[in-house]
This record gives C-alpha cells, sequence and structure tokens, in this order.
C-alpha cells in the first residue's frame, strides 16, 4: 500500500462508526487491530463503582468512559474503560482528548481481549506517560496495578485482591479505591 494509502485511526474509526456494531459492545483499534468485546453487566458494575469513587474528588468532566484517546505506537485508539484526565485538559485539533493529559486509566478485563490489556495496551499507556493504571480482573478476583512509567515500561505493584484496598493517595490520583463490591466473574 502507498503511503498516502496508509488507513489512518480517523479512517478506520469513521468506518466503525458506519458499522452495525451491535448494541452493548465496546469497540477500539489496538496495534492497528480491530476489538469488539461485550459489556457484561459486572463489567459494567466494576467500572462504574471505580468512577464513583472517582468522582468524590474529580469533576465529571475529568472522568471519562470509553471515550477514543489516540496513544502512541501504530495505530492505537483506545476507549478506555476509566480515564482520569488533568485538569485544564485540552482536545486536540480534531477535537480528541489528548494521552497527554490522561493521569489515570483502569481498564476490567475481558477474556478475549485480556491479552490487550496486559500487553500492547499496557505498552501503549507507560509510552504515553499515563502515571497510573490499573488492571481490573474478575476473572482472578484481583487487581494489577502500575505506576512510575519510565522509559516506556511500569512500575508494577504486588496483586491486590477483591475486598483489599487500593492505595493510590501516593500518586497523582490522591485517593484509595475500595474493591469490596467488586465481583468475581
Amino acid at each position: 500500500m502507498a503511503e498516502s494509502d496508509e488507513l489512518s485511526l480517523d479512517m478506520l474509526f469513521d468506518w466503525l462508526e458506519r458499522m452495525p456494531v451491535p448494541e452493548g459492545y465496546k469497540v477500539e483499534i489496538v496495534e492497528g487491530a480491530i476489538y469488539m468485546s461485550p459489556q457484561r453487566d459486572n463489567h459494567w458494575d466494576i467500572l462504574l463503582n471505580i468512577v464513583e469513587q472517582l468522582r468524590t474528588r474529580y469533576p465529571r468532566r475529568r472522568v471519562k468512559n470509553d471515550v477514543r484517546i489516540d496513544y502512541p505506537g501504530h495505530l492505537n485508539g483506545f476507549c478506555s474503560d476509566v480515564a482520569l484526565l488533568k485538569e485544564g485538559a485540552s482536545k486536540d485539533l480534531k477535537g480528541h482528548w489528548r494521552f497527554q493529559d490522561v493521569e489515570f486509566v483502569a481498564e476490567v478485563i475481558s477474556k478475549g481481549t485480556s491479552k490487550n490489556d496486559y500487553g500492547p495496551k499496557r505498552d501503549a499507556y507507560a509510552a504515553g506517560g499515563v502515571p497510573v493504571y490499573l488492571i481490573v480482573d474478575p476473572y482472578e478476583g484481583t487487581c494489577h496495578l502500575y505506576t512510575e512509567p519510565k522509559d516506556g515500561t511500569y512500575r508494577l505493584s504486588p496483586a491486590i485482591k477483591f475486598g483489599d484496598p487500593i492505595d493510590l493517595v501516593d500518586t497523582v490520583v490522591g485517593l484509595t479505591l475500595t474493591t469490596d463490591d467488586f465481583d468475581h466473574d
């Protein structure tokens, strides 16, 4: 394919908007591949729980869900389950939020796309300098906390079991998330 004919994220998302994506499915692009995953009840309950806890400290406009944000790497247009933007965050010239303004991301994994959350998405978030990345794994009943991105990699904290608090007080998030209401799948 000639360089001028190369697909762009904008072209791919434009096509996706015209496709009959089933209701209740999340669509995102990871390293140029399109992924559709169903949003289960438990998935929604967990991410809403995280959003509600963030809302105790942050205004609604800074907390995003399933909104396209383009990240470093080849064709990475993610629609994170939860993203917290910096105060004063601004959209780019195309009207998209900028990855440079993301302070926190939480992903609740799905079986079919978990390899993306633990692999290329984690790597893109680290390359983009997202200070705090949280993976919630309802199949294991654990959370995995990644912080302090440096040279495209994160520092990984020990796994946190559902029911134990996620201490983010010493991070840009500045609060502790409870996991008491997170359920196993």
